[in-house]
């Protein structure tokens, strides 16, 4: 993807570092304020056993979403968000891309995950289906999906 001659970058993101920070500070904005809510008023330190994707335009972190290991063959994705700003661009798109590949390449099988209700068709043409009635999860609804990878 370019954007004014700058290819769009997705890659890890270490915990504890200063991405790690830049990528709370998107997740809180993207995710929690617009909920009346503060990440930051969640414990945050299991994530230090989760790995985390950023995507990039530039330096200028724009999208972001963490994996958790639910065990050898599943890995749940969740915390997907991209800054409102560089929407409808194919980011959120190309993330989940690589972030499929990636998990493949680990030897994971299927991808979970619990999209909010307005993503779901988001996840739908990525191949997702819904395998649980709607639900509630951080005050609005959820359902669970699932992919094979």
């Amino acid at each position: 993807m370019e954007e004014k001659n700058v290819l769009l970058q997705i890659k890890p993101i270490k915990y504890g570092t200063t991405a790690y920070r830049s990528e709370v500070l998107l997740r809180d904005k993207v995710l929690r304020k617009p909920l009346g809510m503060s990440l930051f008023d969640e414990n945050l330190a299991s994530e230090k056993y989760d790995q985390h994707i950023g995507a990039y335009i530039g330096t200028t972190l724009v999208g972001v979403l963490i994996l958790t290991e639910l065990n050898n063959e599943n890995i749940k994705m969740r915390q997907v968000a991209v800054d409102e700003k560089w929407r409808n661009r194919k980011i959120g798109n190309e993330m989940v891309a690589y972030t499929e590949e990636y998990c493949r390449r680990m030897g994971y099988k299927t991808m979970v995950l619990n999209a909010r209700k307005a993503a779901v068709a988001f996840y739908e043409k990525l191949g997702y289906r819904k395998i649980s009635e709607e639900f509630t999860e951080i005050g609005i609804p959820h359902y669970k999906m699932i992919k094979e990878i």
